[in-house]
């Protein structure tokens, strides 16, 4: 019987009486009866939106994330008397970037050759003047302290941070709340009141009244195959930018690259393997770029290749972005002054089964440490909105600036800014009264959750993603920019957000989270495309060929991006070494 008889003879509702749920869908698609996966296609929901509960919690301080920032700010809160809470949408220390880092920097004074003066300095030269040096050299400043208390924790015993993370957590008794899916913060009032979202394991949406929030919800992508970290969303940016947060650091980009071969590894030559213990590394400031990586793939036309020292490797090309000559004489060949498990550099050539070919910057879009996030009107990692704190790569402190500078500085940065945040939090909500949400916004939040199940048709958001990625993940949109490529690439972009995303459906709440988070990426592409070409120079890891050369004149500045009346994206430049307005 050919699939078009069997479309005559059988109605979807009966096959699917007959059949029943899951296996019926099976079998279903396997006779080619479904729509295409992209395909404006009838919504099937698993869940009943009518059978979803809500509950509600109250906390002093909600920490949303359960990362190296997380961990920190929900410790130092509680310390300092607050009654905290922390949520994660994974597991505590397993989700994010946390598992993928295993270096982590500490400036000790009594054995560093250099003064903390002089590591700030460094730092600021090899970012060119892009990095905010209040948080430069509060993260060295407070490292070692942020380091032995992990030690105490037992940190650095084992490549899993899950069990360390709790230790402290279950000491102070600290409530966390796993695989909850955060989709909005609350604001009443003009200051932060609370957040909402649902759990991925039962029928129910939950809300949070808290005094304060401290976001620690991780950095951004686009989801790139052959790269081991694909879940990073900037879930906490978008949330924060849709209720009236500044966010900067949009136009620069991460560089890490990846295998040709064997791409599903899950290692990373800067980093380490996950099956390796966390080491400590030393003061060494460095000028890694990333977008170089793109560059030369781009001018040579084939992927980069990895060799060891003194080999002959592909041919450096004329021009590319620009390295100050300190850093250049002293670049170490990629590979080296990686953590080992002692917590000592290990030297010479690529790490272990990275030597060959690679693809030049492979995250795709995943931002640099720390310059990406909400920015911070002080140096308590505060964000323009009052009671709402964030920490970590969710907060565009601009710590090393536009660039990666010290190997291990990511993870330091996280426990420094969530132990910052976590003090600053829990001193704000001594003379804060507990808010309230109002049952109408509740019930506006609730419906807006709950939308895409309610959708009787719509697009996948997997769908969507794929498109997402094909648009932003070529290295000549965001990496090697023209103003050509990317306003073509903007125009697909601003398709996908006013057509697509408003039509995302979901049949349970695995497809629920991946619709909240494709809409977070799609705004978090036009920000990225869109500071880009307000950018018109060129300065570490922002290159574009049609405005190769620094501009100090005009482009000493970040970029800000915020939310107008009218709902439409502005933006603004904050000179480098102030504070916004």
């Amino acid at each position: 019987m050919t699939t078009s008889q069997n479309s005559k003879n059988m109605s979807r509702r009966r096959f699917m009486t007959l059949a029943g749920g899951a296996a019926g869908m099976a079998t279903m698609a396997a006779m080619g009866l479904l729509p295409e996966q992209g395909a404006c296609s009838t919504n099937i929901p698993e869940l009943d939106p009518k059978n979803i509960t809500y509950t509600e919690n109250e906390t002093d301080v909600l920490v949303i994330g359960g990362g190296m920032a997380g961990l920190f700010a929900a410790v130092k809160a509680y310390d300092a008397g607050s009654k905290v809470m922390l949520v994660s949408k994974g597991r505590l220390g397993s989700s994010g970037q946390t598992p993928f880092a295993k270096g982590i920097f500490a400036f000790d004074p009594s054995s560093a050759k250099i003064s903390l003066d002089e590591f700030t300095d460094t730092v600021s030269r090899s970012a060119l003047g892009t990095n905010n040096p209040v948080y430069t050299r509060q993260m060295a400043e407070h490292s070692l302290a942020r380091v032995n208390e992990l030690k105490e924790w037992g940190f650095f015993d084992s490549p899993l941070y899950n069990k360390s993370f709790s230790n402290p957590i279950k000491e102070r008794n600290i409530p966390v709340k796993e695989r909850i899916v955060i989709t909005h913060l609350i604001k009443e009032k003009e200051r932060i009141c609370g957040a909402a979202g649902f759990s991925l394991d039962k029928e129910k949406v939950l809300f949070f009244r808290a005094k304060s929030i401290i976001l620690c919800t991780g950095a951004g992508g686009f989801k790139p195959n052959g790269f081991s970290i694909c879940d990073l969303t900037h879930d906490g940016t978008v949330m924060a930018y849709n209720i009236g947060a500044k966010v900067t650091g949009k136009e620069w980009n991460d560089g890490h690259p990846g295998q040709a071969e064997n791409a599903a590894a899950c290692f990373d030559g800067w980093h380490g393997m996950f099956e390796r213990k966390p080491g400590i590394t030393g003061v060494e400031v460095h000028h890694d770029l990333g977008v170089d990586l793109n560059y030369k793939a781009y001018m040579n036309g084939n992927p980069v290749k990895m060799d060891p020292p003194g080999a002959a490797g592909d041919k450096e090309p004329e021009g590319g972005p620009y390295v100050p000559d300190e850093f250049k004489r002293n670049r170490p060949p990629r590979g080296e002054g990686r953590p080992g498990p002692s917590g000592r550099h290990e030297e010479g050539g690529p790490p272990p089964g990275m030597a060959g070919t690679l693809v030049g910057g492979s995250s795709a879009g995943m931002s640099i440490h720390k310059s990406e996030g909400l920015v911070p009107i002080n140096e308590t990692c505060e964000s323009n909105i009052p009671g709402l704190y964030a920490a970590g790569d969710a907060l565009g402190s601009y710590m090393a600036g536009a660039i990666y500078t010290q190997i291990g500085s990511s993870l330091a940065g996280s426990a420094v800014q969530g132990a910052v945040a976590g003090k600053a939090a829990a001193e704000y909500c001594r003379d804060v009264e507990m808010p309230k949400i109002s049952k109408t916004k509740m019930n506006d939040v609730k419906e807006e959750i709950l939308a895409p199940l309610k959708r009787e048709s719509g697009y996948s958001p997997a769908w969507v993603t794929q498109t997402l990625q094909g648009i932003m993940i070529p290295n000549f949109i965001i990496y090697v920019k023209k103003e050509k490529l990317l306003k073509a690439a903007l125009a697909y972009v601003e398709e996908l957000r006013d057509h697509h995303m408003p039509m995302l459906k979901a049949a349970n709440s695995h497809e629920l989270r991946l619709a909240f988070e494709t809409a977070n990426m799609i705004i978090s592409a036009e920000m990225k495309l869109k500071a880009s070409i307000m950018r018109k120079e060129s300065r570490c890891s922002h290159y574009r060929l049609d405005y190769p050369q620094t501009d100090t004149q005009n482009w000493n500045a970040w970029i800000n991006i915020y939310k107008g009346s009218d709902g439409s994206m502005k933006f603004e430049k904050q000179p480098f070494g102030t504070w916004p307005a």
